[in-house]
């Protein structure tokens, strides 16, 4: 089925280049050329800095007939007027057809003058400088007889621009090109649409695959990232296919060429501007990708040990993470300085005096330096990475947020707490590669403590064998035995090593079912207790100066009688 689509969309592309080729074939020697964007030139002819001597052209109907030059402060003045003047004469001789163009050149002194004549109109039309010499490098005579010629050449053309087959022949073509642009616009639109969808449906898709490997995680965003691009440049084809098509129609007819011409000095600058500000979005997307490409390469190891995939799939998710905060920067930082440059602003003064100020910054900004290297260190040393659960001097928690200045902790009373990587001098990572759930488990000295070690043995084992549990723990359980005596009573030691991060479910799911197991063997979980004896010859001997009766907490840990002469008096 994609591939009819494909041959369909070929076929309506081919058919549209056809028609238009033949509706436009009659007036192929005809075609219009786009006037210059740069409607004065930045060239300089004089080194006069203070008022350079720079080149533009006289235009009718948005044509240049001719280039002069001039300072380049009377240089849009002496412009206008000439213009105005061949607005003023040149209506006698589009409308009498038997009317001739007369020029004439008269020296006046270091200058020479050209006078056009239609008819019984004459005016003087512009006077040729040394200036105007210098920017072709011939004499002000040659240059006046050339200036005359281009006048007589662009006044012909332009007046049979006006006759009746011209027109109707430029109105087929233009007829051809707006077919061309309705055919076009509809198989882009077609095209961006199904871009779209598609777009749409690899980011649902994208949800559900949290569980899924690093690998298959990374080839999806690098899909997305490329029908991103290929979405931006779709919409991009069809701005172009309608604003380069309407340029091309107003080229077509002398009436709309002065629209082209304004159109193109009024939006050159905002032109220019968009289409940096979108190669620099396009070129940021594009180095996501070769990110993804080059993360990809380095997470489709197969030979990894579950452990070691573990700690690849966060610290390649912060890697990539991290060089695409930098490729941002660094692409933003270059499309202004291109933008700036796209506008007429002289930049090498801007990077010889970045320099500097990168110098000043540098010095004034020790601590944003030592974040970044140390920033670096950590990245590259793996100490931890976006996904670790880790502990910073008096903070720890989930790491969130990680760059080359600060790292991010959601501990657990839901709290952000921001860290300047310099600030961290020693970290404990809780997540590194695998976990360790140590249960202490305390038990009355009155219970049978090797009964208690069998049935947490058995629960230890039950748990491991447990399909809803079998997946997060990696080795057989550990009862160590009797790892201490307490205040609570004897304390039993199981270590049970978990998937990073899965410690803690494992453990509140032992204890559980060790609770249970001990409950239904009427096995006693200590707590902690306080024994009051009562010792009658020292109640005797007080009886005469104090109370009756006296209490003390003389019990030694173990809860047996300190001296034969004590016997129990009450216990809570």
């Amino acid at each position: 089925m994609k591939f009819l689509k494909k041959r369909l969309y070929f076929w309506i592309f081919a058919v549209t280049i056809i028609l238009a080729s033949g509706m436009g074939f009659p007036v192929q020697a005809q075609l219009p050329v786009f006037p210059e964007v740069n409607l004065e030139s930045s060239e300089l002819l004089d080194q006069n800095v203070t008022s350079p001597v720079v080149s533009g052209c006289v235009r009718l109907d948005g044509r240049c007939l001719f280039e002069i030059a001039d300072r380049k402060s009377d240089l849009p003045e002496r412009t206008a007027e000439i213009e105005q003047r061949l607005d003023k004469i040149a209506p006698f001789y589009f409308h009498n057809n038997n009317t001739q163009i007369d020029l004439s050149q008269q020296p006046a002194g270091e200058v020479t003058q050209i006078y056009l004549s239609v008819g019984e109109k004459e005016v003087r039309l512009t006077s040729v400088t040394e200036q105007d010499a210098r920017l072709k490098e011939v004499d002000i005579a040659t240059r006046a007889d050339r200036i005359a010629q281009e006048l007589r050449t662009g006044l012909r053309q332009a007046k049979r621009e006006r006759q009746q087959d011209f027109l109707i022949a430029q109105a087929q073509q233009a007829a051809a090109v707006g077919t061309v642009m309705l055919l076009a616009s509809l198989l882009v639109y077609l095209w961006g649409r199904r871009s779209k969808q598609s777009k749409q449906q690899l980011a649902s898709s994208g949800d559900s695959l949290s569980n899924q490997p690093i690998s298959t995680r990374l080839s999806q965003k690098q899909r997305l990232h490329l029908r991103e691009v290929k979405h931006r440049l779709l919409q991009l084809a069809q701005a172009g296919i309608w604003l380069g098509g309407s340029f091309y129609i107003f080229s077509l007819f002398p009436y709309t060429r002065v629209v082209q011409v304004w159109l193109l000095s009024t939006l050159g600058i905002p032109l220019r501007l968009g289409i940096v500000c979108l190669a620099t979005y396009v070129i940021i997307r594009c180095s996501y990708v070769l990110i993804d490409r080059f993360t990809f390469a380095i997470a489709s190891n197969y030979l990894l040990t579950p452990e070691a995939n573990w700690r690849l799939q966060l610290r390649v998710s912060t890697i990539s993470g991290v060089a695409k905060g930098v490729a941002t920067a660094a692409w933003v930082i270059v499309g202004v300085l291109v933008a700036l440059a796209a506008i007429g602003v002289n930049i090498a003064p801007l990077l010889a005096g970045a320099g500097i100020i990168g110098v000043a910054l540098s010095l004034a900004s020790q601590n944003l330096i030592k974040d970044a290297l140390n920033g670096f260190f950590i990245i590259v040393e793996d100490q931890y990475a976006v996904g670790d659960v880790i502990g910073v001097g008096e903070f720890s928690g989930l790491v969130e947020n990680m760059n080359l200045r600060i790292t991010q902790l959601r501990d657990a009373e839901g709290r952000l707490v921001t860290i300047p990587n310099s600030e961290i001098k020693m970290v404990a990572n809780f997540s590194s590669n695998w976990s360790r759930a140590d249960l202490k488990i305390p038990v009355a000295y009155q219970a049978d403590v090797n009964k208690a070690l069998a049935l947490i043995d058995q629960v230890t084992q039950e748990l491991s064998d447990d399909p809803d549990w079998r997946e997060l723990i990696l080795e057989t359980p550990e009862v160590l035995g009797v790892d201490d005596f307490g205040e609570q009573g004897v304390i039993i030691r199981v270590w049970i090593k978990t998937q990073p991060i899965k410690q803690w479910d494992v453990s509140r799911e032992c204890r559980r079912r060790i609770k249970a197991k001990l409950d239904e063997a009427e096995i006693q979980i200590s707590v902690l207790r306080q024994e009051f004896w009562h010792n009658h010859a020292l109640s005797e001997q007080r009886g005469a100066t104090h109370s009756p009766e006296a209490f003390s907490n003389s019990g030694n840990a173990n809860g047996n009688l300190t001296a034969s002469e004590h016997k129990p008096h009450s216990q809570a």
